[in-house]
């Protein structure tokens, strides 16, 4: 079976959706599968086509950035040829260029797999507000056009307006999350390293961006701090994003706080991020909106109690391990709680890696992408390909 994916970034850059498609992508070439990832040359440095574990990547030229995404001259032609040497598309999206791309599989006769990473959700402002609208219709027609399409969630599919309009060809499969075990000895030198070894840390990660509603964490914290004195804030990740400089807004919570904050960069290293979440007391996830939030998997599988959002898609993890606790979204004094409670009495939310994995199984995911693929391949209808998932209530 060969496989076309297309996504603007692939790896060496790094969000959650990345190491989604890396991982899927390195996976299916594992189980015997030809995997071409056809994406935008973001870095410079980079190589123009290269061998990435078994994954050929040709990269793109891009002419400029637009927003979030990047325009490329060369895709739809580029687009073409590959889809002409494939079996079928695997497209990511969000993907600007998703209904170029169907369209040619359509033309071609060759199927598409739209994975869905999350719905569009840009900050407030005219020109924002109808970026996200314009990206709405996009991912819209994307879907339309292709043949089958997978969410994180059955949580999250059930509350999407765009996925809603794809009921009849949605699979759900669970995002393969892979990181090692902490390593106790180096969380714990880090931890000296920073100066933090007297501290209850709380941490958090990822883009900071409006979404995940780190300013409710931050304002959140002053609460906290008035029961546990030697609570202390830890960011992994880059602060400042191009498209969304939501930290810039959170500078009015983060000043008074400067001594309370630590930010130690975005972490490429599987194994340091590990010990990130390893050296933390308690992980906060607390988003606006997500698909799922794999930062809160991977610091359960790492050891460490979650406090998450109960919204649809992020609150998924909790409610299957039965690990960490829910809160009620946009509520600074709720999340203080949360963590507070936690800290006090980490035990009863301490996660199992093991117990985790039942639920969470890398192998299971890829086996669901593979079956997926494979009937599309055939031309044959899919069938949802995680029953197990639970309708929220």
């Amino acid at each position: 079976m060969k496989i076309l994916v297309i996504l603007t970034y692939y790896t060496p850059h790094w969000t959650g959706l990345t190491a989604h498609a890396v991982r899927v992508a390195e996976g299916l070439v594992a189980r015997g599968a030809q995997v071409t990832v056809l994406t935008v040359r973001h870095q410079p440095d980079l190589a123009r086509e290269e061998i990435i574990n078994g994954v050929r990547v040709v990269r793109l030229q891009p002419l400029s950035r637009f927003s979030r995404g990047m325009i490329t001259p060369a895709f739809p032609y580029a687009a073409a040829r590959l889809i002409a040497e494939h079996d079928l598309v695997q497209i990511h999206t969000p993907l600007p260029e998703a209904p170029i791309v169907g369209v040619l599989a359509r033309l071609q006769n060759k199927p598409m797999l739209m994975t869905h990473h999350g719905d569009l959700v840009f900050p407030a402002g005219l020109f924002n507000q109808t970026m996200q609208r314009a990206g709405y219709y996009v991912l819209l027609l994307a879907g339309m056009l292709a043949d089958a399409v997978t969410s994180y969630s059955r949580d999250y599919a059930e509350h999407s307006k765009l996925l809603s309009h794809f009921k009849n060809k949605l699979a759900y499969i669970y995002p393969p999350v892979e990181i090692p075990e902490s390593d106790a000895n180096g969380a714990q030198a880090w931890k000296r390293e920073l100066g933090l070894q007297d501290k209850s840390l709380i941490g958090f990660a990822g883009r900071w961006v409006q979404e995940k509603g780190f300013d409710y964490l931050l304002r959140a914290f002053p609460l906290i701090r008035e029961r546990i004195p030697k609570a202390h804030l830890i960011y992994a990740g880059e602060p400042r994003v191009v498209y969304d400089d939501f930290y810039k807004h959170c500078l009015p919570y983060i000043e008074p706080l400067k001594n309370d904050l630590t930010l130690v960069g975005l972490i490429r290293n599987p194994q340091q991020m590990a010990n990130f979440y390893g050296m933390c007391d308690v992980f906060a996830q607390p988003s606006r909106t997500d698909m799922l939030g794999l930062v809160q998997l991977e610091a359960m599988l790492c050891g460490t109690p979650v406090v998450v959002s109960d919204i649809p898609g992020a609150r998924v993890v909790v409610r299957e391990t039965g690990f960490g606790l829910l809160t009620p979204p946009r509520d600074p004094r709720a999340l203080a709680d949360a963590l507070v409670r936690i800290m006090q009495n980490p035990e009863p939310y301490r996660p199992t890696r093991d117990l985790v994995r039942k639920h969470f199984s890398p192998e299971k995911s890829l086996g669901q992408y593979q079956e997926v693929l494979e009937k599309l391949a055939a031309h044959k209808p899919i069938v949802a390909a995680n029953t197990t998932q639970v309708k929220a209530e």
